[in-house]
């Protein structure tokens, strides 16, 4: 094998292209850590030592540990961010009561905590979780679009818009540790928010 070859061997070899098993690895390391020590034991050192993976090949996967944060979230992440139920109140309580219960059982709330955490210090962090949020409201205002096509919002609403602020009920009870609420509560919120979104 010629120099030229064996290094582009060994660029594969770190992580060019994505193995699956080292991939799962690496995720199921970080989980790991993330859940047993919390934010401050969490680092790249300590999730390659406990995958048997080199650093290189997880900066180049996960450039920041915060990528790799929100990887661990959405690995573990079932929700439907766009239910359709055929009305609109009934789409948002089905997505914030999932949301709610997903953060409270398992670990998916206190990763996302960590990576909320991570993004109050960290520039670099705070632009990817905001990345990643604009591409989930994106994603979530379907909900939006369609009820417009219902006639069941006006048409001045701006979808992406109206999910940031449906969901910013949720991310206040999950910083506040307050996600256990009954059933009709949630529906008594979700006629809140949707009351003033209503065609007239």
């Amino acid at each position: 094998m010629t120099g030229k070859k064996a290094a582009e061997a060994r660029r594969m070899s770190i992580g060019a292209q994505r193995n699956p098993a080292s991939q799962e690895a690496i995720l199921q390391a970080a989980e790991e850590i993330l859940v047993e020590g919390g934010l401050g034991s969490f680092s790249i050192e300590a999730v390659a030592r406990r995958a048997h993976a080199g650093k290189p090949t997880i900066y180049r996967w996960w450039p920041t540990r915060t990528i790799l944060l929100l990887d661990v979230y959405h690995r573990q992440k079932f929700v439907d961010i766009a239910p359709d139920t055929g009305a609109i109140e009934t789409d948002i309580f089905q997505l914030l009561s999932d949301l709610l219960e997903f953060w409270n059982t398992g670990h998916g709330g206190a990763v996302f905590r960590s990576v909320i955490a991570e993004a109050q210090t960290d520039p670099a962090a705070s632009k990817a979780l905001a990345a990643y949020m604009a591409e989930r409201y994106q994603q979530g205002g379907e909900i939006f679009r369609r009820a417009k096509a219902r006639d069941e919002v006006a048409d001045w609403v701006v979808p992406e818009l109206a999910m940031e602020i449906i969901t910013s009920f949720v991310w206040k009870r999950l910083l506040t540790d307050r996600l256990e609420i009954a059933p009709e509560q949630l529906r008594l919120v979700v006629r809140h928010l949707v009351h003033g979104l209503k065609a007239q």
